[in-house]
Order: C-alpha cells, then sequence, then structure tokens
C-alpha cells in the first residue's frame, strides 16, 4: 500500500508576503455538525504581558480528499495595525499560536496545538516566524556524501546535556571529528510538553524544539557537521506520542469514541505516558512518511533511529514499521533518479542502493528486523548485556561476548526486489537508556542526603574500561559512543522510574583533562585511528578463539579480523593480573603492536606454532600483519 506525501504547502502556518494562511485536517469535526474552530496568534514579545490578549480568528470548513474534514483561514498580519497599542502585532518576528475547538457537545476546548507546525514555543504553543527567511546552505553541502554503512563511526547525543543547545554543540564538532567519529545520532529533537525531557513523548514532529533553538541552527549544525565529514542520523518516535499530541488531546477531549490517528495498533509500551498511533489509519501512515521527508529535505539529515519499533510492527509486509521504512527508501530512490541536488547525498554509486540509514530500535527481534524489511542497521542489546555481565564478575559470559562482538547470526546483506542492501548492528556498552559502564565496577554517592539518583560510578577504577572499549571499537558493525563515553563520563541511571527523564544530566567537560578522563580520550583517539586506517578491521571476517582454558576461564579475550593478506589479532585482558596465553599466527611475518608499538611488535613470527603472548590487566593488544 503506497503511501502519500501531505501538502504541506498548505498545511500550518504558511507565510505569503506578510499573510499567513492556517490549515490543517481535523477527521469527524464538522461544521455541519456545529463545531467551530479558531486561531488565536499573539506576537512572542507580547505573550506574557496582561493587557495585550491573543487575538482569535476563526477557521472555515471544507471537504477535501484523502481525509475529510479541514479548516483553514488567511490572516494579514505584516503592516497591520496592532489591537492594543504598544503590542508588537504586525511587526517581524516569532509568534505564538493555538487552535480553539467549540463543540456543541462539550463546549470550547483551548489550547489546541498545530499538529503540522514548523516551529514552537514555550510549553504547548505553536509557532512560526514572520519574515522568515530559509536557511542558506554552505557551498561544500553539494558535494556531501553519506559515508557507507561499514564506515560508520556513531556518537549518541542529547542536545540539552552535550551543549544545552545547538549553536554550543556546534562548538565542539570539530572535536568529534578529530575523536574520530564520523556520525552522530541525535536523540529526539521533536516539540514536547516539558523544558527537561529526553523527547520520546513528542507531540510537535515537523521541527526542532524551541528548548534547543531554531530550525535554522539545526540546518547549521547539519551543514557543519557535513563540512567536517560527519553524518547525522536523528532519533524519531513514531509508534506513540505525548498525551499533548492534537490528534490525540482533541479528540479525547471532544469525547469520541474512535480516532482517526490514535488507537491501539501493535505493542502499547509507553501506554502509562503517552497513547499509541494506529498505523490503519491512512493519516498516520501519511504523516509520519512525510515528517522523513521533511527532515531529510527541509534538514538534509542521514537518515533515521527508528524508536520503539515494537510499538508499530505488525511484521514484514505489514502496514506499520515496514512499510514505512520501504517507502523512504524509495523516495530516496527516487529523489536520486530526479537528480535531485539536496539527495545526492545518498548516492552510493553506479548500481549500489541508496546510502541512507535506516536504524530500527526493535530489541525483540534486532536480527528478523534487518532480514525482512528495508531498515540497513539496528540496535542490539545483547554485546551490551555480555559486557555487563562479565564486568559484574561473570568470566562465563566472555563466550556470549566474543561471539556477540562478531554479529552471529545477523545478515552482512539482502537481497530484495533484485536490489542487494547492506545490513549491520550497532555494538555499544552504553547508551542513554543505561547507567555508565563505570559504575559496573563500583558506585559512590557524594549526595550528603544519599538521593539515589545521584550515585556515580568510581572513576578511580577508569582503566577497567580498556578492555571492553578495545574490544568495542575493533568489533564487527557500528560502533557506538555515548556522549562523554570518551573521558569516563560516570553517571548512574535508574532503570525505571522519572529520575530517568527528568533529571537534566549534562556532560562534565572538565573530566576531558584529569586523571582519569585523559587515559581514555587518548585509547579512543588511537583505536578509531586505528579502525579508520584498517578497512579489514571495518569490513572484513570475524573469528572468536573459543577455549575457556586458555582464554576465557583467565579473563582473555581473543579474536581477529582479518580479509585476504591483512590480519589482526585482538587480544584483551578483563582480569586484575598480566595473563600469558598462547597462540597460533595463521599467517607468519612481522606483526605491528597497533597501541604502543616499539618493542612490543612481534617480529619474524613462525607460523601455525605456539606463540606466547602477554596481554596486561585491564587492557589489551593489537596486533596487525606488518606491509610486506
Amino acid at each position: 500500500m503506497a503511501l502519500n506525501l501531505l501538502p504541506m504547502g498548505q498545511l500550518g502556518a504558511i507565510e505569503t508576503n506578510g499573510t499567513l494562511t492556517f490549515g490543517l485536517w481535523l477527521p469527524w469535526v464538522s461544521a455541519a455538525d456545529g463545531n467551530r474552530v479558531a486561531v488565536k496568534i499573539i506576537h512572542e514579545t507580547d505573550q506574557f504581558l496582561q493587557n495585550v490578549p491573543p487575538r482569535e480568528f476563526p477557521l472555515g470548513h471544507t471537504l477535501r480528499d484523502p481525509y475529510g474534514d479541514f479548516w483553514s483561514v488567511t490572516v494579514p498580519i505584516a503592516g497591520t495595525p496592532p489591537a492594543v497599542a504598544g503590542s508588537a502585532w504586525g511587526m517581524p518576528g516569532r509568534y505564538v499560536y493555538r487552535y480553539t475547538i467549540v463543540s456543541p457537545n462539550v463546549g470550547t476546548l483551548d489550547w489546541i496545538i498545530d499538529p503540522f507546525a514548523r516551529e514552537f514555543g514555550v510549553g504547548k504553543l505553536s509557532a512560526f516566524t514572520l519574515g522568515y527567511q530559509p536557511y542558506t546552505w554552505s557551498a561544500e553541502e553539494v558535494d556531501w556524501r553519506t559515508p557507507r554503512l561499514s564506515d560508520l563511526v556513531l556518537y549518541e547525543i542529547n542536545i540539552g546535556e552535550f551543549g544545552g543547545d545547538l549553536n554550543r554543540v556546534g562548538n565542539v564538532i570539530a572535536y568529534l571529528a578529530d575523536l574520530g567519529v564520523n556520525a552522530v545520532e541525535i536523540m529526539p529533537l521533536s516539540n514536547v510538553g516539558t523544558s527537561v525531557d529526553w523527547g520520546y513523548l513528542p507531540i510537535g514532529y515537523f521541527g526542532v524544539d524551541e528548548r534547543f533553538g531554531k530550525r535554522s541552527d539545526f540546518q547549521a549544525l547539519v551543514d557543519l557537521c557535513h563540512q567536517h565529514g560527519i553524518a547525522v542520523i536523528v532519533d524519531v518516535v513514531y509508534g506513540h506520542t505525548g498525551v499533548d499530541f492534537p490528534y490525540y488531546d482533541a479528540y479525547t477531549r471532544l469525547r469520541y469514541r474512535d480516532n482517526p490517528f490514535m488507537g491501539p495498533f501493535a505493542k502499547d509500551y509507553f501506554s502509562n505516558f503517552g497513547k499509541s498511533t494506529d498505523f490503519n489509519r491512512p493519516l498516520t501512515r501519511d504523516y509520519f512518511y512525510t515528517v522523513n521527508h521533511h527532515w531529510l529535505d527541509v534538514y538534509h539529515v542521514d537518515g533515521f533511529r527508528y524508536d520503539c519499533v515494537p510499538n508499530y510492527w505488525d511484521g514484514p509486509l505489514g502496514v506499520g514499521y515496514a512499510s514505512l521504512v520501504f517507502e523512504t527508501y524509495q523516495l530516496a530512490k527516487s529523489k536520486l533518479a530526479q537528480a535531485d541536488p539536496a539527495w545526492r547525498r545518498f548516492d552510493g554509486g553506479p548500481g549500489k542502493p541508496p546510502n541512507l540509514v535506516q536504524m530500527a530500535e526493535q530489541l525483540e527481534d534486532p536480527q528478523g528486523v534487518l532480514r525482512t524489511t528495508y531498515s540497513n542497521s539496528t540496535w542490539q542489546n545483547s554485546t551490551f548485556d555480555a559486557a555487563r555481565s562479565v564486568a559484574r564478575g561473570d568470566r562465563g559470559r566472555l563466550f556470549d561476548l566474543g561471539l556477540q562482538l562478531g554479529l552471529f547470526g545477523y545478515p552482512e546483506q539482502e537481497t530484495t526486489n533484485d536490489e542487494s542492501i547492506p545490513k549491520t548492528a550497532l555494538q555499544y556498552i552504553e547508551n542513554h537508556d543505561h547507567e555508565r559502564f563505570l559504575c559496573n565496577f563500583g558506585t559512590h554517592n557524594p549526595d550528603e542526603a544519599g538521593n539515589p539518583l545521584f550515585q556515580e560510578g568510581d572513576r578511580s577504577r577508569w582503566f577497567m574500561l580498556q578492555p571492553y572499549l578495545i574490544a568495542l571499537l575493533m568489533s564487527k558493525g557500528i560502533p557506538l559512543l555515548w556522549q562523554g563515553e570518551e573521558f569516563a563520563e560516570n553517571y548512574f541511571l535508574p532503570d525505571v522510574g522519572e529520575g530517568r527523564v527528568a533529571l537534566l544530566r549534562p556532560l562534565r567537560w572538565d573530566y576531558f583533562y584529569d586523571g582519569s578522563g585523559q587515559p581514555i580520550v587518548t585509547l579512543i583517539r588511537k583505536l578509531l585511528h586505528i579502525r579508520r586506517q584498517r578497512a579489514h578491521i571495518r569490513q572484513g571476517t570475524y573469528f572468536f578463539f573459543n577455549d575457556w582454558d586458555r582464554y576465557q576461564g583467565r579473563g582473555v579475550l581473543m579474536f581477529t579480523r582479518y580479509e585476504g593478506a591483512a590480519y589482526t589479532l585482538i587480544g584483551v585482558n578483563t582480569s586484575d593480573a598480566d595473563q600469558t596465553v598462547p597462540f597460533w599466527f595463521p599467517i607468519g611475518g612481522n606483526y605491528l603492536e597497533e597501541l604502543h608499538g616499539g618493542s612490543l611488535n612481534l617480529n619474524n613470527v613462525p607460523s601455525l606454532q605456539e606463540f606466547a603472548l602477554t596481554i596486561p590487566s585491564h587492557y589489551g593488544r593489537i596486533w596487525t600483519t606488518a606491509a610486506p
């Protein structure tokens, strides 16, 4: 079932020469039934003044295919006189607005936000900028190409914690590029109802929440990232919304028994906080398809991380998630075929699929979502789970960690409709959903009141992170670093409760300079340099040496990455003592030790003969065949 792009030129607040046209679909809210709809507008500088009320304008009703009841009005604003002396009405700048519905059954419903707003005001207000000037992209933008999937190194960011707003985040993009990152995954930018929030209960989808800045601020950030060789992937939430999302809020307050947009569909994981979207409804399907198009076209993002896929997963042939990623893939293909310059970033070369990143958070079946949909990457928690168990003392889970680092069971590509699409999974030991990995080695509480929300991992044990980071960044798949992981950020995060999302945990950038942060920064820079320089580590074969007596029983994990004559052995030691272990190199010759070199290089190594290797405690070694 093909999806349709909504006519965004007729929806939301559209300005033409100082005149605003407002339009929205409200299926089943008909003038014939006695309903009336109006828009209330006020200049942002007036909104808190007691003698300047918003101006109200009634909307007219028509029936428009394909969703029915459509409400709209045209309002001249620029240069028109204010109703109250001293008001900024008629002047350029940002205005906030909201809709009201007068129903013959339930009376007046106020504070209904615009589901098609491109900008947002404080709280639940929609917004527009009178005299808005579209962003001018840099000359370099036309030459940007989204990296291949196998080359990605992701860095996850919460804008509010990483820098506070979009402009300040821009100040550290050069730092991320220097670290070795070539893609950022940004937690939801969509409008939410509160000022401290992770963003997973959206109430507005077509713009950047006012907490972070203006839409041009995000466009400028994307532009800057691309200039530094960094792709931008945005976290999107389509399976559920916040309760103030207008297609839930309005119809609930109208006391309708049914809803044209919301309702049970698949899982209902956020029912205590938000409400599920019903992908059986054509408006719902087309709405989120249009949201995807909007962020790709207007903001030039390189792809999506789809949150909570189980909430709209109805199988590989369903109308939910699988359909959305398929249609979005076809959209990118069609734009490339049309030689649309804004979409050339996805050009993977002749006969290659678009490099559009479509990343599922389908933790219930990450392998299945890769095999059966047009997703080309997925989150998976198995590596994280195994690493956490080992860090907490379960050495037996080193076997599971060894398997997961190689993504055993995951497809590397799938061929559908004669198209071969590369596939892979993310690898992480930290992300926004969990406490910092350091917490596994011990915590303390600096809060004199003992509030458990303020626990912290013991940074004096920073060195215990090292073997896990070495294994992670040499693994198969897409490595992901959670903001501040590179300098041993040590926040604790509870598994449940409002304290997860309602407490801002700003990065402590001073950690970058101290005795715990500096060695971790240095290590990660080295590891990402190695990964960048060694194609066989990014995309070669992975082999794990499963031997309890020689390796795992001593806290050691040994695996290789290789392709052709290029061969790298990675050994990590999670134990408290140095371990000397046997190994048989299949390729004889000279080996460079990538982390430190010098006396650690191996010369004249015999092939297929026992060789003793020493792996230092809480650390590792990386040996790669030297060039002939």
